[in-house]
């Protein structure tokens, strides 16, 4: 029987990707587009390995209310129970309950630009009135559960410390405003990380930069 090893597929997707990612980065010389290739070329990745359940889209979120945030680079949704509420010539409007995750994609993961991320990021969470309506099954009537926080994370080509995610990193994280705190990162050059916010400080996880892509996704 033959076998394969996952890790190494991992390590071939993040060797495509580094290299398309650094190519638009090379060639595409226009800020605009080359921006606009670095989110598109994220966007496929992330739908293409995702559960069909959930969609990647650029968007604006919109709430019951009417309140509508900034454009999002990247937003993660429920596609399976929640329609648009508004598609069209690729301007999208997502309800605030199916979105699961917002994410700002940058060139570089740099202070300023963690800074930029952290306050886009509170602007696109900004209060919104995320309802839960009554479940019906075939197991009953239920209560509609509560909606989870949704993650905010950055994403870019390569991290711009050295090391990639030290005292430097650290001190910018924790200087950042509770509303404009940042869950998950990858710098698909300089490792990933996700961060725990505990009553005793922040926990800091962290990827090598061989196993950014592997520990990114999960």
């Amino acid at each position: 029987m033959s076998s394969i090893n996952i890790k190494k597929l991992f390590y071939g997707l993040q060797s495509q990707m580094t290299a398309q990612l650094a190519t638009n980065k090379k060639y595409i010389l226009h800020p605009t587009s080359k921006g606009d290739s670095f989110e598109n070329s994220w966007i496929d990745w992330l739908n293409e390995y995702l559960p069909k359940r959930y969609r990647v889209d650029k968007a604006f979120i919109i709430d019951s209310k009417g309140k509508l945030s900034q454009q999002i680079d990247i937003v993660i949704y429920d596609k399976q129970y929640s329609p648009f509420v508004f598609n069209q010539n690729g301007t999208l409007y997502i309800p605030a309950e199916s979105v699961y995750a917002v994410f700002e994609v940058k060139p570089l993961m740099n202070k300023p630009y963690l800074n930029y991320a952290g306050k886009k990021i509170a602007r696109a969470l900004d209060v919104y009135l995320r309802t839960s309506g009554r479940i019906h099954d075939f197991k009953g009537d239920h209560e509609g559960k509560k909606p989870k926080r949704i993650i905010g994370g950055v994403i870019a080509l390569k991290s711009n410390w050295n090391p990639s995610f030290g005292s430097h990193f650290k001190n910018t994280i924790q200087k950042l405003p509770v509303s404009q705190q940042i869950n998950i990162g990858c710098a698909i050059e300089s490792g990933s990380f996700v961060l725990d916010y505990t009553s005793k400080g922040i926990v800091y996880k962290i990827s090598n930069k061989d196993e950014s892509l592997i520990f990114f996704f999960p």
